[in-house]
């Protein structure tokens, strides 16, 4: 009886506890209330507006128009004015990421960093620094110990070497390819006698391969080809991993991605024609330079829309700041552009946040326009009328009435 008794309790005490959780949530759910922060840059022409109110916006979600319900306007890390219908707590923290896809290391980009130090990094801010080898994050105290020259010395030299190191194979792969592009260009044009037949310098290593049957370096050029794209290749997951990491980061986010523009050395279509009709009797050779023809064009199988709505969603300012450079002239040897595909990518998910794109050879003068693109911002927000947890992304439109300004600001938010 005593034994039945205690049973009973027990499940008594288990069923409650289920239907004491079970209630617990469904009143979350009912009384959720989701205030949506959005960083806004309204410019006139290259100018930002640092006038306007709260009465200027328009907040659109899915078509519907919302409620502001404040609105402040943020210079660097304070917040210069506000104006409230509910009171917020704006964390205006800058976490800045600096992001250095080289294969070069370039002076600039050396003064792009003592710029950031000397400029624009202040008390309170936080710096990550992801160079093709690692990440580096700078320690909160470390000017109590250093200083800003010594800091900008120690930068400088990682990036240098890190640039050095993790771009080394890829230099080295695109210096083979390029021996074996003139060697196989020159061996139809030379009738294979002769790999260098001006016996110039050969600073690409061609003669290594005079020696070499022709069917084995097509097949060659066509490994190192596989190899250039596996060490460029494009990661989702990874980038999808990027953007969660910023999800939780407190305060504002910038990220710099410095990108250096990319050629690869081809064999003209010309001389491959005429490689196939040298071999029309080996079906495997023909194979190769077949594909050879469509190599190029890089497949990078990627969702757009959805890295575009997660970094969007991660309330990032990113800034594509793309290097160019001019093509190495190589007699024989065509330098084919070969980042336009990932151009066009990192330009979307830039957009997508609001953020800033150019080009240039300089460095430096693009950090310190996508810096002051972005240091000023107002900062909106909105209750959105609905709203429902159901984990759908919602489209935001940001407008100020009356006036032709250009507005930047993040495509929307995932309702999770």
């Amino acid at each position: 009886m005593f034994n039945m008794k205690k049973k009973a309790l027990i499940a008594a005490a288990v069923l409650s506890t289920v239907f004491f959780v079970f209630s617990q949530e469904k009143l979350f759910v009912e009384t959720l209330v989701v205030n949506i922060e959005v960083p806004v840059r309204v410019f006139d022409g290259k100018r930002f507006v640092d006038n306007l109110t709260i009465d200027d916006f328009e907040v659109y979600e899915e078509g519907v128009l919302q409620k502001v319900e404040a609105v402040y306007l943020v210079k660097k890390q304070k917040i210069e004015r506000s104006e409230e219908k509910k009171k917020f707590t704006p964390k205006t923290a800058r976490n800045f990421y600096l992001l250095f896809e080289v294969s070069d290391f370039l002076p600039k980009l050396g003064k792009a960093v003592e710029y950031f130090i000397q400029d624009v990094f202040y008390p309170g801010d936080h710096l990550t620094i992801v160079t093709p080898v690692k990440t580096y994050r700078l320690r909160d105290k470390t000017f109590e110990v250093l200083s800003k020259s010594d800091v900008i010395q120690q930068l400088r030299g990682i990036l240098r070497k890190d640039t050095l190191i993790g771009s080394a194979d890829y230099r080295n792969a695109v210096k083979e390819l390029t021996g074996l592009a003139k060697s196989l260009t020159a061996a139809i044009a030379q009738d294979g006698t002769d790999a260098n037949p001006t016996n110039k310098p050969d600073d690409f290593g061609m003669a290594a391969y005079k020696d070499i049957a022709m069917d084995l370096q097509l097949t060659m050029y066509t490994t190192l080809l596989s190899k250039l794209e596996n060490l460029r290749y494009v990661n989702q997951e990874k980038l999808m991993d990027f953007t969660q990491h910023l999800k939780l980061e407190k305060g504002q986010k910038y990220v710099f991605l410095f990108y250096q523009r990319e050629f690869i050395p081809v064999v003209e279509p010309r001389i491959l024609n005429q490689y196939m009709n040298l071999y029309q009797d080996r079906p495997d050779i023909l194979h190769t330079i077949s594909g050879l023809f469509d190599f190029h064009k890089r497949d990078l199988s990627l969702d757009i829309d959805l890295i575009k709505k997660a970094c969007s969603d991660s309330s990032i300012s990113m800034h594509f700041l793309y290097i160019t450079k001019s093509p190495q002239i190589v007699s024989g040897v065509r330098m084919e552009e070969h980042s336009e595909d990932i151009f066009s990518v990192f330009k979307e998910m830039a957009l997508a946040t609001g953020g800033y794109v150019e080009s240039s050879s300089n460095p430096e003068h693009l950090f310190k326009k996508a810096v002051a693109s972005s240091e000023n911002y107002y900062l909106l927000y909105y209750l959105p009328k609905s709203y429902k947890r159901d984990k759908k992304f919602r489209n935001i439109s940001i407008m100020v009435k009356n006036s032709n300004f250009r507005v930047a600001h993040r495509l929307g938010y995932f309702a999770n």
